[in-house]
């Protein structure tokens, strides 16, 4: 990512991800540039009037100064309609681009190549708020700061260049002032900067802290504990009041200095021109002329620090929006087909493995990586093999050094400690993550990304997506007369019966109509259904009491006997007690 010290005014990245941001900007500079004809024009015919209604009797008349008149009136109608136009269009603009990196986003962060799952669980709060209230804030930017940027390279320059022509010494006067509006606004907005960056980090915390108490809900309601996260809420409220707030004074306060600052610096330039017109120096037309065109000069400058702040969260929210469009150069995961020479160390079929905690050593080789065309033949004859299998979250390695393999033909249980990294593996497996050490093999072959049609998966908590119990059951694309057996296998027929509509009833979101008891019936069936001859399964007895366990613990040990590869993660004893193969995790390395 671009350093926030020093990236441009304007992001060329916002500009190469959005054709609405690039026709902004060239439209903005060609107002600009129609903006600064007006003002020079307009203060040309007012300096031209004020010194002939001084200096020249005959022209004191509305004849004499008719074309004057007429070219005030006509750059005073040229800069209102270039304002006006400019200002209806900026807002339309700024939602096409917002609109545009949003869909990008949502679209990057939806696919599973680029993002992981557990990554976007990780930084769902902080997604989520730059997506939604975060990014709106690009929009002062987009209507403020930039056709303030924009003017400050057009109007001032122009301006400029006109009172050397008048008045050198004005503009020299001016030449010289002049950067100390930019040298306050950058030291103003290093402070502003930081305060904004704390206003969106206590915004991402409260927002993450939200959608998991939302989530919790059900559960803490349960639990007769739902009282409890009020107090945590209200702090979180209170931290983003009171850095909005800071915010917001620092704001304040810097556009009462830069407006004192070019206050100062205009009257250094009447000053001069004052003491010139006195003794003599200059004419009354040039004077009044650079004295209409200074304020002109500091405007633009004026209005970018003013908006500068506004926009800071926006161009904030921007810069992370744009992160995940373009990841930092370098930034690449670490190749899955590396791995140290312990292929080929082979566990037995039955017992008890402790995840190996050493770190790796010795030669690497290169593994060819396992094509979605070959998984599901490879995953019929051979078992799946962690080698030195190592991921890293937020709170450190879970697994690290895992070595252990799964055979087909019996059901191999993952269990240990919560934290471990147990679901981890399965999405390891899955290729949904992919290993910062070692590597997941299906037969000699490491997996490299997803293989969702290969594989059945039940994750926890069930997938459900919104439609009929008959569309979720038929996600993994098995025929009915599978998903009849499985369901009769674990009493999902039973629970069909129940249901108003049958195989025909909605479910919502998240499983919304059905109990959780429901939901995990449903995945199972869905799972043992499934054609596929590699079973991923988490915790797939939760919510079920011991009488549906154990049927479910028969439907496994049928698809194993079979000659499938059944991995599942869980602590259950009755789950534990049918397990060919144990793998026990252990401590999270940090």
């Amino acid at each position: 990512m671009m350093s926030a010290t020093s990236r441009p005014p304007i992001d060329p990245r916002l500009l190469r991800r959005s054709p609405s941001a690039r026709r902004y900007v060239v439209i903005t500079s060609a107002m600009g540039v129609v903006t600064a004809a007006a003002v020079v024009v307009g203060a040309v015919a007012i300096a031209a009037i004020l010194s002939e209604l001084v200096t020249d009797p005959s022209s004191q008349s509305l004849d004499a100064q008719a074309a004057h008149l007429g070219m005030v009136a006509a750059a005073f109608v040229v800069r209102v309609v270039a304002t006006m136009g400019h200002d209806r269009y900026a807002h339309r603009a700024s939602a096409a681009v917002i609109a545009e990196l949003r869909g990008a986003a949502l679209e990057a962060l939806t696919d599973p190549a680029r993002t992981s799952p557990r990554d976007l669980q990780r930084r769902r709060g902080d997604l989520m708020t730059v997506l939604t209230r975060g990014l709106e804030g690009l929009g002062p930017y987009l209507t403020s700061f930039v056709p303030s940027l924009v003017l400050s390279v057009t109007v001032t320059p122009a301006v400029i260049v006109v009172m050397a022509f008048t008045d050198l010494t004005s503009a020299v006067i001016v030449v010289v002032t002049l950067p100390l509006i930019p040298v306050f606004m950058v030291l103003i907005g290093l402070m502003t900067r930081e305060r904004t960056r704390a206003r969106l980090n206590a915004m991402n915390r409260q927002v993450a802290q939200l959608l998991d108490l939302v989530a919790g809900i059900p559960t803490l309601r349960a639990l007769h504990r739902a009282d409890e996260p009020v107090d945590r809420v209200g702090a979180l409220g209170q931290a983003n009041r009171r850095s909005t707030m800071g915010a917001l004074r620092i704001a304040f306060l810097s556009g009462a200095v830069l407006e004192l600052l070019a206050t100062l610096c205009v009257a250094v330039v009447a000053v001069g021109i004052g003491l010139r017109l006195v003794y003599g120096e200059m004419s009354l037309n040039a004077g009044i002329l650079a004295l209409i065109l200074a304020p002109e000069v500091y405007l633009p400058l004026r209005s970018v620090g003013t908006q500068f702040h506004n926009s800071e969260a926006g161009r904030t929210a921007a810069d992370d929006v744009l992160a995940i469009l373009d990841p930092p150069v370098g930034h690449v995961h670490p190749p899955v087909g590396h791995v140290h020479p312990l292929v080929g160390h082979v566990h037995p079929p039955v017992g008890h493995l402790q995840a190996s905690s050493a770190q790796p050593t010795g030669s690497s080789a290169q593994l060819t990586p396992l094509s979605a065309q070959s998984m599901s033949a490879t995953a019929r004859s051979t078992g799946v093999e962690f080698v030195n299998l190592g991921i890293v979250d937020r709170d450190g390695w879970a697994p690290r050094g895992l070595t252990a393999r799964c055979e087909p033909g019996v059901i191999t249980v993952i269990t240990g400690e919560n934290g471990t990294g147990k679901s981890t593996t399965l999405q390891a497996i899955a290729g949904l993550i992919r290993p910062d050490e070692g590597a997941v093999l299906i037969g000699d072959t490491p997996v490299t990304g997803p293989s969702v049609g290969d594989i059945a998966w039940l994750a926890e908590p069930p997938v459900v997506v919104p439609g009929t119990v008959l569309d979720n059951l038929m996600l993994f694309d098995a025929d009915r007369s599978a998903i009849d057996t499985a369901a009769r296998a674990i009493g999902f027929d039973t629970v069909v019966r129940e249901l108003r509509d049958g195989v025909d009833t909605l479910i919502g979101t998240g499983g919304v109509g059905i109990s959780a008891g429901q939901r995990q019936r449903l995945a199972l069936t869905r799972v043992l259904a499934s054609p596929a001859r590699l079973l991923l399964l988490d915790e797939p007895t939760a919510h079920l009491d011991d009488a549906s366990e154990a049927r479910v613990i028969d439907a496994l040990r049928a698809r194993a006997a079979a000659g499938d590869t059944v991995i599942v993660v869980s602590h259950r004893p009755a789950v534990l007690a049918s397990a060919g193969h144990i793998i026990e995790m252990g401590a999270v390395h940090v």
